[in-house]
């Protein structure tokens, strides 16, 4: 454990030129090779030797000199005896104390700046050794000039050191190499983790031994079915079918998520873009915007149908609804309600086939679960995710008063007083009815028969004028009673679910079917409307005239409010073409206009906002549903000014929206 080194001392003869260059010497046993023409090059050459360098023979130069320091000290008696009182005679101490002091110097803290700091410690921050104070200055110098290591004095008694031998030294203890130690670390992902708890009673105990003793008798069950010979191959198959199901029951939910990781890493570039892409072009545009694609989302057996509705999911806002059906009147067969996530847009995560063609539905806003379905031959559907089958849980027929004509929308209501739910729907057949979830069937009331010259309750009979076909409709976002109704002959009134004798107003709206209704989520006044007439009006319903009026140029098949902004709506035509309107940017013609389809071969039925992304969807008349993400201009906030924050919420997007309508109402009626 003592370290080991080893020197050799003795200088070797080694060659200098009369330049002063040392020439290195070639030994036999060595084996250097010194290359041809080295006997010529050193003929004529002075062989010059140091004045330092000693005359050692080949037998010193080979001699290896071995030192070996130690840290025992040489003077430490190894022989002490003391006497034990435990054992009661003397014994050797192996311990023996091998330090040896050499010097002890006890220090004392003088101030810098005092008279002792200058007599005692001038010398020693020169370099110079302790010096006596007592002697006096002319002492102290001569002195330190003995000891300073560059004195003459010095020079004269002091002899040179040795030189080390440069041929053959070697210092043997530095010959070893430590190799650094080197981790090697895989990173890899936690196992997921979670927590159970649970309380263990004497019943629960019981219920799991009676729950495992009745599978293990129907499985002793389907073994003797399986294997009996007086079964026929029918009773065969459903055996078979019934284990399959309760495999496949136990794999849905793991195949599921399996499934949306597979499409998710296919479509991954599109997922990167829904969360982080923001068009960079937007930033040398002045107001415009554009419309980035996203999803297209197709279901193979709904090829030959067209998207009659569109409708998000309020509490889980990657999941929409798409009604299927045609509005081709003359070729009309059965429809399909599908549902997707943008998660997984491969395939639909749940399907209805429905005899009838899908026209209308509605999501409830607060049990997500149910779903109200409007159909071409006039019935009325509730639809149950929670529920097995592709069958509705609850469905109109001609006894319970099903519409005579397709019904054209439908729309969630609060419940009644006695918590059940209940939903309204419009038809041709110029009903508004309500219907109420009661325990096993769907109660009807109706709530208004449009006329062509004005509303008649349900119990007057003989109407003047003919019955006017309703085509859509929407209730108040704030007003519970106020809702309004587009007509085919164009016309919207303003009805209420109380008074059902006659419109609280009527405005002649369009000259063609009034396609779209819908009240602004914002400002309590405000409502849009669209129509096959090209154009799209913007409302105050306090007002007969519309405020803004905007010609498409082409049929309006849908128009939407967004959930962000009190100014913004989007409108598709059957051009093709995506129009979004942002009012408070461009009162007179739309920031966006966009094709997103080929216009000669396919037409945009609907469109809706989703309530929490920026992303639009777009149903076409061929069953596809595309989505796009707006650009940063499209939803645009106004810039606040330094030190101040933009003030958020409803009242901010009301203010905003009465400022425009202040522009262009009369100074009567802003008084009013």
């Amino acid at each position: 454990g003592r370290p080991h080194l080893a020197s050799s001392p003795h200088r070797a003869a080694h060659y200098v030129d009369p330049t002063g260059l040392p020439l290195l010497r070639c030994d036999e046993e060595e084996a250097v090779e010194t290359g041809t023409g080295w006997e010529e090059w050193s003929q004529g050459k002075a062989l010059v030797r140091p004045p330092d360098q000693m005359e050692l023979t080949e037998a010193e130069l080979k001699e290896d000199i071995t030192r070996i320091l130690t840290a025992n000290n040489p003077h430490a008696p190894q022989n002490i005896v003391r006497y034990s009182v435990k054992e009661r005679s003397y014994k050797p101490i192996n311990v023996v104390d091998q330090m040896a002091v050499h010097c002890v110097l006890e220090g004392s803290l003088v101030h810098q700046d005092s008279e002792e700091f200058d007599l005692r410690y001038k010398y020693l921050f020169v370099g110079f050794p302790q010096v006596n104070p007592i002697v006096d200055g002319g002492d102290v110098e001569e002195a330190a000039d003995e000891d300073r290591p560059d004195s003459a004095v010095s020079r004269i008694n002091k002899k040179e050191p040795k030189v080390t031998n440069q041929f053959n030294f070697s210092n043997r203890a530095s010959q070893t190499l430590n190799n650094p130690m080197r981790d090697r670390i895989c990173q890899t992902e936690p196992p997921p983790r979670s927590s159970f708890s649970a309380t263990a009673n004497q019943w629960e105990i019981y219920d799991a031994y009676v729950q495992e003793l009745q599978k293990q008798e129907k499985n002793k069950e389907k073994q003797k079915g399986m294997h009996s010979q007086k079964d026929n191959g029918k009773s065969k198959k459903v055996m078979l079918m019934e284990t399959q199901s309760e495999d496949v029951t136990k794999w849905t939910m793991a195949s599921k998520i399996l499934e949306r990781t597979i499409s998710q890493n296919t479509f991954d570039d599109i997922a990167q873009d829904f969360k982080y892409f923001e068009d960079a072009s937007d930033e040398f545009r002045e107001q415009e915007g554009t419309l980035l694609p996203l999803w297209k989302f197709q279901y193979d057996k709904a090829k030959t149908l067209s998207v009659t509705a569109l409708c998000w999911n309020n509490k889980y806002q990657d999941l929409f609804a798409v009604g299927l059906g045609s509005y081709n009147f003359s070729r009309q067969g059965c429809g399909m309600l599908l549902f997707y996530s943008l998660k997984n847009p491969a395939f639909p995560e749940y399907i209805y086939p429905t005899s009838s063609g899908v026209m209308c539905l509605d999501i409830h806003a607060q049990h997500s679960h149910l779903v109200a379905v409007g159909f071409y031959d006039g019935c009325v559907a509730v639809y149950s995710l929670k529920e097995e089958g592709q069958e509705p849980v609850y469905k109109s027929t001609a006894k319970t008063g099903k519409h005579t004509d397709p019904v054209w929308q439908v729309r969630w209501q609060s419940d009644d007083m006695d918590n059940n739910h209940n939903f309204y729907s419009v038809s041709s057949d110029g009903r508004v009815v309500s219907w109420t979830l009661v325990k096993n069937e769907l109660v009807f009331t109706d709530i208004i028969r449009l006329t062509l010259n004005g509303a008649v309750s349900e119990g007057t009979e003989g109407a003047q004028g003919g019955v006017s076909s309703g085509t859509s409709f929407d209730f108040h976002k704030q007003i519970d009673y106020m809702f309004l109704v587009g007509t085919e002959e164009g016309k919207i009134h303003k009805c209420s679910k109380t008074y059902s004798s006659q419109f609280l107003e009527t405005y002649d709206a369009h000259s063609m079917a009034v396609d779209t209704v819908k009240w602004n989520y914002f400002h309590p006044k405000v409502f849009v409307s669209c129509s096959s007439d090209w154009t799209v009006k913007i409302w105050d319903h306090t007002i007969n005239t519309p405020m803004f009026v905007f010609d498409l140029q082409a049929a309006v098949g849908d128009v939407a409010w967004s959930p962000y902004s009190s100014t913004v709506f989007a409108a598709v035509t059957t051009d093709g073409t995506v129009h979004v309107f942002d009012l408070s940017v461009n009162k007179y013609e739309a920031i966006c206009q966009q094709l997103v389809v080929d216009k000669k071969k396919t037409k945009l039925t609907h469109v809706e906002f989703n309530p929490i992304h920026p992303v639009i969807i777009v149903g076409d008349d061929r069953g596809y549903v595309t989505s796009f993400k707006l650009s940063p201009n499209l939803r645009k906030k106004p810039k606040a000014k330094k030190g101040h924050e933009l003030p958020k919420g409803p009242e901010v997007e009301v203010a905003k929206m009465e400022k425009l309508l202040s522009l262009l109402r009369e100074p009567d009626q802003n008084s009013g």
